[in-house]
C-alpha cells in the first residue's frame, strides 16, 4: 500500500475564509490526509475543537498520525459526511463555528492502483471510497441495465458518446464480465469514433467521473445536506466548500444562493409575503481558484472552486 499523500488545494484561502476562532468547534467533513485539518487544529489554542470525518480508513488513519500533535483538540470519526451533523451531535455538540467540505477524489486514491479510480492503471474496478459499500464500479457496469449505464454517463459524465459507450459496456459483458479498469478503457475506447479520442483529454475520463459518482452518491449526498450544514452553523459561523467539477459547484453555488435569498414570491410583489427569511450570506460571489504559485505547485488545484457561506 502506498503512502497516503494529497496536497490540500487552497489552503491558504480556506483558513482565511473560515475566519477561524481559537475557541471555535470545527468540522472536516472530509478529513483525507489531513492538510487542512492540521492548519485548523494548529490555530484551535484557546479551548477550540475539531472533529474530522472521513469515509475511507486509508485516510483516517493517515489523519490520525498527522494530528497527533492536536490530539487533545481533536476527534477523528470513520463516517460520510451526510451524517455529520448526528455524528457532532452525538459528541454533545449543538452547533458549529465551521465547516468545510472538500470534493472529490484525492491524490492518494488516484495512486493506487488497487482502487480503481484511475483509467491509466489496471486494477479491479471499485472505486468505493468507503470500501465497506456494497455497491461497486463493477456492480454498475455488469449488473446495471444499459438505459441506466446510459443515463449515468450522460448525466455525470456529461459525455456526447453516453449512449454507444452504454451499448459496448453490455454488448461486450454478455461475452465475459468487465473486471479491471483497463478493461473497460477499451470497451470505452471502441465506442468512441477514432477521430474524437484525443480531443478533451483521455476517452475513459468522462465515464470513469460518472461511475465514481454514481458509486459513491456525490451528487446526491452533497445536494441534500448543505441546508442542514448552514443550519448547524452558530451565527457568523462559516461553510467552506470546494469542488473539482461544474455539476458540484452549481449545486453548491444555488444551494447558498437559495439559502442567502429564499424568497419565492412572484417579482412583482412589494413586500414578501412568502415568510421565508435569509439564513446567512454568500462571501464568494465568484469561486475562488487557485493562484498562479499554486498552479506551479499542484497540477490538481486547476480545476478547483471553493465557495463560502455566512450564516447570521
Amino acid at each position: 500500500m502506498s503512502e497516503f499523500k494529497h496536497k490540500s488545494v487552497l489552503l491558504d484561502e480556506v483558513i482565511e475564509g473560515l475566519n477561524i476562532k481559537e475557541d471555535g468547534i470545527y468540522v472536516d467533513g472530509t478529513l483525507g490526509g489531513a492538510g487542512h485539518s492540521y492548519e485548523i487544529a494548529s490555530r484551535l489554542t484557546g479551548g477550540g475543537r475539531l472533529i474530522g470525518i472521513d469515509r475511507d480508513e486509508d485516510a483516517i488513519a493517515a489523519a490520525t498520525t498527522r494530528l497527533l500533535p492536536f490530539k487533545d483538540r481533536v476527534t477523528i470519526v470513520k463516517g460520510n459526511y451526510e451524517n455529520a451533523v448526528s455524528i457532532v451531535k452525538e459528541l454533545g455538540i449543538e452547533r458549529v463555528d465551521g465547516m468545510l467540505l472538500d470534493l472529490g477524489v484525492s491524490s492518494y486514491q488516484f495512486d493506487n492502483a488497487e482502487r480503481g479510480f484511475s483509467y491509466r492503471e489496471d486494477a479491479p474496478l471499485d472505486m468505493r471510497m468507503d470500501r465497506s459499500d456494497p455497491i461497486s464500479a463493477w456492480n454498475i457496469v455488469n449488473e446495471y441495465s444499459e438505459e441506466e449505464i446510459f443515463r449515468i454517463i450522460r448525466d455525470y459524465g456529461e459525455d456526447q458518446f453516453a449512449k454507444n459507450i452504454a451499448k459496448h459496456i453490455v454488448k461486450n459483458r454478455q461475452s465475459k464480465t468487465i473486471d479491471t479498469t483497463f478493461e473497460l478503457v477499451e470497451v470505452i475506447k471502441a465506442a468512441i469514433p477514432a477521430r474524437m479520442r484525443e480531443k478533451g483529454g483521455h476517452p475513459a475520463k468522462k465515464t470513469f467521473q460518472a461511475l465514481r459518482i454514481e458509486v459513491n452518491r456525490e451528487l446526491d449526498i452533497l445536494k441534500d445536506n448543505i441546508t442542514g450544514f448552514i443550519d448547524y452553523l452558530n451565527p457568523g459561523g462559516r461553510l467552506a466548500i470546494i469542488t473539482f467539477h461544474s455539476l458540484e459547484d452549481r449545486i453548491v453555488k444555488l444551494a447558498m444562493k437559495e439559502a442567502e435569498d429564499p424568497c419565492i414570491c412572484p417579482k412583482e410583489f412589494p413586500v414578501c409575503v412568502c415568510g421565508r427569511k435569509p439564513k446567512g450570506r454568500v462571501l464568494t460571489r465568484k469561486p475562488v481558484t487557485a493562484s498562479k504559485e499554486e498552479l506551479e505547485e499542484n497540477n490538481r488545484a486547476h480545476s478547483a472552486k471553493l465557495r463560502i457561506f455566512e450564516k447570521v
